[in-house]
């Protein structure tokens, strides 16, 4: 391996670049002969695994202190697996045979964790990626992580930089007018775990994606009063139809027919099980849900008994918040009720370009790459993206074995 040796020669006259050496900067620096992945969530997880099954040692660098954070420190209780469980499923590894069909949050943990042991992925936790920049003196990502008590910060060399932090990094927090007056509990869905903690109040939960609308539903079923903010279009599906689920049904569709078809199919089967939804103040959008998450990566919201609390009045959707005042939400149709706590569910963002020195592949407006699926797992100079397709974990697994095939191939 030619590379392999001009690295290690300038290894040897570069004081950044000698492994395990403190420079005067208080800047400890390794060499990692093989890639660095930052983020140990699903997608860094299945690029490690697919790595080492082609021969390939990889480092993750994680911030938190545990595997697949989000899932385990900012998720509600009651959360389950939106998908059927093979949809889900990262590359080598199936689900036990015992999990049921929609796993549970615990679950999903509990099989990620035993993916990490069966593939002995071992991520150095908290670690704060502050930088990652290519050196091209080198021919290596240089990737800086934030300083410790001592204050010394630490530096990872490598050739490969897998950027695995995905589009859910950082929590997406509206500007509402008057929060600072509203004097009730705000809260990101981050930080939600059950209703209990609500039981007997009035709660607006802002946004009506699929974390919204079950945490409507689990307010109700801990005997609290929600309201959902609904100011866009939404494509409410059923989970299931005819008999199997709406999205493995839409997968098989869409073997026979274009896209189009398939999304009018939906939608007739979605009018039949579920009825108009813009009587209930959830208006469609204009094209059909499939397209939608082609063109703008938008999901569609599966419902899974949300909407029968709307229609029985449990329930009350409304508009745009114009602004809050004293326990008290103003709508921009001009209404005002009075709120006990308001939860946010907003959503989420990738955080790349805060610490990413590049913007060839990556956006510095969203973070995402700027090629879409299937086509933004690879950049340039040994910069891969795993978890950014908007397709969830089945996107990922695709990204994870493509990356872990392209760097064999270089590495031969």
């Amino acid at each position: 391996m030619d590379y392999m040796r001009e690295i290690e020669g300038k290894r040897s006259h570069d004081p950044l670049f000698s492994g395990d050496k403190e420079t005067t900067t208080h800047r400890r620096c390794k060499f990692v002969p093989g890639p660095v992945i930052v983020g140990a969530g699903p997608s860094g997880l299945a690029a490690a695994a697919c790595l080492k099954q082609k021969g390939i040692e990889s480092l993750i660098l994680e911030r938190s202190n545990c595997i697949a954070s989000l899932w385990q420190l900012k998720t509600y209780d009651r959360l389950r697996l939106h998908l059927p469980k093979k949809f889900c499923e990262l590359p080598l590894m199936p689900f036990p045979q015992d999990f049921p069909n929609y796993p549970s949050k615990q679950q999903f943990v509990d099989y990620l964790e035993e993916y990490a042991r069966r593939f002995d992925i071992r991520p150095v936790f908290n670690e704060t990626v502050a930088s990652a920049e290519y050196d091209e003196g080198t021919g290596c990502w240089r990737v800086r992580c934030s300083g410790g008590g001592g204050g010394e910060e630490r530096e990872y060399v490598s050739r490969w930089l897998v950027v695995a932090t995905g589009e859910n990094a950082e929590e997406v927090v509206p500007e509402v007018e008057g929060r600072e007056e509203f004097g009730g509990s705000i809260v990101h869905t981050s930080g939600y775990k059950s209703g209990e903690a609500f039981r007997g109040k009035r709660v607006l939960v802002v946004g009506c994606g699929n974390s919204g609308m079950e945490v409507c539903l689990d307010l109700c079923n801990h005997m609290a009063s929600p309201s959902l903010v609904v100011k866009d279009t939404v494509h409410v599906l059923p989970r299931e139809m005819l008999g199997r689920s709406t999205f493995g049904l839409s997968m098989w569709l869409l073997k026979w027919f274009p896209i189009h078809l398939v999304d009018r199919f939906l939608l007739i089967l979605s009018w039949l099980v579920l009825g108009d939804t813009s009587r209930l103040g959830l208006h469609r959008p204009s094209i059909g849900p499939l397209q939608l998450k082609n063109s703008a990566g938008k999901t569609p919201v599966l419902d899974i008994g949300t909407l029968a609390k709307i229609k029985s009045g449990d329930i009350k959707v409304c508009p745009a918040i114009r602004k809050l005042t004293r326990h008290t939400a103003e709508f921009i149709n001009g209404e005002r009720e009075n709120f006990d706590a308001i939860i946010l569910a907003t959503g989420y963002k990738s955080n790349v370009p805060s610490w990413l020195k590049e913007s060839d592949m990556f956006s510095e407006k969203d973070g995402l790459p700027r090629r879409p699926f299937p086509n933004g797992w690879k950049g340039e100079c040994g910069l891969y993206a795993v978890g950014f397709t908007k397709r969830g974990l089945l996107g990922a697994s695709i990204d994870a074995k493509r990356i872990a095939e392209d760097i064999h191939q270089c590495s031969r």
